[in-house]
């Protein structure tokens, strides 16, 4: 906007930019909060481009390849690797003739990557004929947007292990595979076709990055100001009431804050707001930040644990909105990708447990259940050998779903915000633009 010639202010709560792709410093240890690995590179590029500078001058990016190792509840491990005949080799050790099935989910993939960017994702459906049309009946076949995505793992493997090694990216979107639409397919394709990414510097680079093109546009920034709420008048928004009873006017208002929030915290109550709390909202997580005082080599860094028991994992999740008994966990290390973010001969680690969002009887335990959670990292991590980490942690730091809450306005602190169902894609997704304030788009989580 601001490259066009507009007169660009940008009200931000907290004390930097970024919302959740946020980032912690400690005693030298550098965090990610957010986002730990960059997906999709060609939408990073695409959106660069726009702004009149190619992604590379701004970024230094490196391939994670094996994209992630997998541990399983024995120990046994998979290698997610663009090397081909490495995934032969291992995908065979554990089922005869899963890399055939492997190399067709792969092509399925490419093809509901390539049909869903351009029909879909890329798209604003803001009329009802608009995503109920003739032209898009072929969808429902080319995309499998009605069978499940835990379900249709059974048309390429046998072993469960397999199913759960290709759907565990449904988590990026807060969605249980056995709920989300086989369409997501897409996102284990683009991990091994265009490869998964870490800039120099963490991820909080590409804040860094953008922040730098604004201010060269002339946007202009005001941090630790709260907006307190939206101020209407008949069919348009006429200003937004900041701290301390300021106001502050303009012609077009963009929301980025978490849309469910907008409605139901800034703007006057209306039946849209109530709509929203009914909606299918996606899962939390509770994340641990910990300086370590020596180095853990023997952790990639991905390393995700994924439990026997994946369906009762992610009943607990969604549906009990709690901590599974046995959960499946991630553990990042990004010191195997960039030095700089630890001091010399020690290590950061993130470990994040994915659970329910907060429920509306306000009656989950997070103290107790932060403290399941830790213990369920260190007894996960020993079947790597790893024994001695609780007596190595300088510090620790944790985010439980309050947190996502109070930090980024995140209604029932849902990190990924309104779910990702089949009723919640597309046109049956809030619109970008109020259908009655005709000044006020939405440009953050949930739409």
């Amino acid at each position: 906007l601001a490259s066009h010639g507009l007169h660009v202010t940008v009200v931000e709560k907290n004390p930097n930019p970024g919302g959740r792709c946020d980032w912690i410093e400690r005693e030298g240890h550098h965090f990610d909060t957010g986002p730990t690995l960059l997906v999709m590179p060609r939408v990073y590029e695409a959106e660069f481009a726009a702004l009149g500078t190619p992604m590379s001058n701004l970024l230094n990016l490196q391939q994670v390849d094996p994209t992630y190792r997998l541990v399983f509840d024995d120990g046994s491990q998979l290698a997610l690797t663009s090397d081909m005949q490495s995934m032969r080799d291992q995908l065979e050790s554990i089922e005869a003739g899963a890399y055939q099935g492997f190399m067709r989910y792969h092509e399925e993939g490419e093809r509901h990557y390539r049909v869903g960017m351009e029909k879909l994702v890329n798209r604003d459906f803001r009329r009802f004929s608009e995503f109920f049309s003739l032209g898009n009946i072929p969808l429902l076949f080319q995309l499998k947007p009605l069978v499940k995505h835990y379900a249709n793992m059974a048309a390429y493997f046998k072993n469960p292990r397999l199913k759960a090694a290709f759907t565990f990216q449904d988590v990026y979107m807060g969605l249980s595979p056995f709920e989300g639409p086989a369409t997501f397919s897409l996102m284990q394709y683009t991990e091994l076709a265009h490869g998964v990414w870490y800039p120099k510097g963490g991820m909080y680079s590409i804040v860094d990055a953008l922040m730098a093109l604004a201010r060269e546009a002339g946007v202009e920034f005001a941090f630790d100001t709260t907006a307190e709420g939206i101020n209407v008048n008949s069919s348009r928004v006429k200003d937004v009431t900041l701290e301390h009873n300021l106001k502050m006017g303009a012609d077009v208002f963009l929301a980025n804050a978490d849309l469910p929030y907008v409605y139901q915290s800034l703007l006057p109550m209306d039946g849209l707001a109530e709509k929203l709390s009914r909606k299918h909202y996606s899962c939390s997580v509770i994340s641990f930040f910990w300086g370590v005082d020596k180095p853990y080599e023997t952790l990639g860094p991905h390393t995700l644990f994924l439990a026997d028991d994946y369906r009762a994992n992610f009943d607990s999740i969604i549906r009990d909105l709690d901590l599974p008994a046995n959960p499946s966990l991630y553990v990042h290390a990004p010191t195997r990708l960039d030095p700089s973010m630890t001091p010399p001969g020690e290590d950061t680690l993130i470990a994040i447990v994915p659970v329910g969002h907060l429920s509306e009887n306000g009656e989950q335990d997070w103290d107790n259940l932060t403290d399941q959670a830790r213990a369920h990292v260190f007894r996960r991590l020993r079947t790597l050998g790893i024994t001695d980490l609780e007596s190595h942690i300088k510090f620790e730091t944790s985010f439980t779903p309050l947190s996502w809450r109070k930090r980024y306005n995140l209604v029932n602190g849902s990190t990924h915000g309104l779910s990702h169902n089949l009723t919640q894609l597309g046109y049956f997704r809030p619109s970008n633009r109020h259908p009655r304030l005709r000044n006020l788009y939405f440009v953050g989580a949930s739409t």
